[in-house]
């Protein structure tokens, strides 16, 4: 397995650590089965859609665990085909797609051999990007002259 050198980052980076490590983590190889689209349905949502020809919604799970969606399907051979040519796969696969911070999974729906997994992106509202005031303080109205309190010089004459 490579992994890569992010030290050159870090050096103008904050909190970016977990992105490096998903990054190193990441398998080079992946099984293309099955093979699914990933579309943006608007700003914040996104649409993942599996082919899963012969597959039964009894026969797929889908489970969200923090930032990861992993898609299962087991399907069951029952031996009482007699199969001449079989193209079709009935192999069991699982599926791993990384979400981002915030990305939830709003729904799933299986429809015509494709599972569609519906993901919307919510960030809280402390979150979000807010706009820090700036109070400046303009010159000679909170400030005091160094002559004004520093105390008189006593001077060596008695008076």
């Amino acid at each position: 397995m490579r992994t890569y050198d992010f030290s050159p980052l870090s050096r103008s980076t904050v909190g970016f650590d977990r992105l490096f490590d998903l990054i190193n983590e990441m398998p080079h190889v992946q099984d293309a089965y099955p093979p699914y689209d990933i579309v943006r349905t608007g700003g914040e949502s996104y649409r993942i859609s599996i082919a899963l020809a012969g597959f039964t919604p009894e026969q797929v799970t889908v489970t969200a665990h923090q930032n990861r969606l992993i898609v299962t399907g087991n399907k069951r051979d029952s031996g009482k085909q007699d199969y001449i040519y079989q193209s079709i796969a009935t192999r069991g696969f699982e599926r791993h797609f990384s979400l981002a911070d915030f990305v939830e999974v709003e729904g799933a729906t299986f429809q015509n051999g494709l599972l569609h997994i519906d993901l919307v992106r919510r960030v809280p509202e402390a979150m979000r990007p807010r706009r820090i005031e700036i109070i400046s303080h303009s010159v000679g109205t909170n400030t005091k002259t160094l002559n004004a309190e520093m105390p008189k010089a006593v001077s060596g004459k008695a008076a």
